[in-house]
């Protein structure tokens, strides 16, 4: 594999140095080097979309080069493409990335569309009924925050309702929280285990995306995944199950159970997951949802 610095050859146009930085990622042996060689041209040019597209036949302008050569080399050598230019798209906004957070990923939206249809079915005014008559607004917690995907877009898809999110890293908690801001959305942020930062909090949703990968697999993974993802995110245990098993035994710290709970989970987990809801006995409702391949990847409780 050649993870020779990476130099761009004389003059030529926009078009010829995708073409030609793509052809080098592909023989350092990167997944999807055209989209990378995209992504990395459109940063260092500032140039999206239709622009992009029409700047092709362009020369390259000589004053990029240096930082073009630098992010080539980058990943080549590895590096995501969504950490050398910083950001990420999710359920259409753009999301600030860094090697604290894990890179949010397209199934992840399915998990968000879920959680908001089955949030308005239960709730659809987005109140919750308190004794006494009085409503309060809905409240929904994400835990392993990490960029604040999850927790971002349900406060910004969702306004009536109140969002908080939990994480273990005070690293992507200070990324989740830039994106809030980025986004206009309020997300109560806390720094903790799972559920413990949320202890005696009313909880009407908790949803989560968390480590899953069991610990013996990640030597095994994709480069990109296991050199530069943040560890901690990735690392679900021996069998990828200990975060859920977890969440369901710090269940007694909130006053009561949620009546909307949804989890992302690895390949062949579902089973499993689902088994742990039924378990705990809270749900009526145990819904599986498959990703955009067909793999079930996110397991659901209701009760209605």
């Amino acid at each position: 594999m050649n993870h020779d610095s990476y130099v761009m050859p004389d003059v030529q146009s926009i078009r010829e140095a995708f073409a030609e930085a793509s052809s080098f990622l592909d023989k350092s042996g990167c997944n999807e080097p055209q989209r990378s060689s995209q992504l990395l041209l459109e940063h260092v040019l500032g140039l999206s979309g239709a622009a992009y597209y029409m700047a092709l036949a362009d020369p390259f302008p000589p004053e990029a080069r240096s930082a073009w050569e630098a992010g080539v080399t980058r990943r080549a050598a590895g590096e995501p493409v969504q950490y050398i230019i910083g950001k990420q798209e999710f359920y259409g906004r753009v999301f600030e990335v860094t090697p604290d957070v894990l890179i949010p990923r397209p199934e992840t939206e399915l998990l968000v569309e879920a959680i908001l249809k089955y949030g308005a079915e239960l709730w659809p005014d987005g109140l919750v009924a308190a004794p006494g008559g009085a409503a309060r607004p809905l409240t929904a917690v994400d835990i392993g925050a990490g960029s604040g995907a999850i927790s971002v877009t349900l406060a910004a898809e969702a306004p009536a309702w109140r969002v908080c999110a939990g994480d273990i890293s005070p690293g992507a908690l200070a990324v989740a929280g830039r994106n809030a801001q980025r986004h206009g959305t309020a997300v109560d942020l806390r720094l903790g285990d799972l559920l413990e930062p949320f202890a005696g909090m009313e909880t009407d949703i908790l949803v989560s995306n968390p480590p899953y990968i069991p610990g013996g697999d990640i030597a095994g993974l994709q480069r990109e995944v296991r050199d530069h993802e943040p560890r901690t995110a990735l690392d679900g245990g021996d069998d990828g199950l200990d975060p859920y098993r977890r969440m369901m035994e710090q269940l007694p710290l909130l006053p009561a159970p949620p009546r909307l709970v949804g989890f992302e989970l690895g390949q062949g987990q579902a089973g499993q997951v689902a088994e742990l809801l039924r378990a705990a006995g809270h749900w009526s409702e145990i819904v599986t949802i498959d990703d955009l391949a067909g793999i079930p990847r996110h397991v659901l409780g209701i009760a209605r």
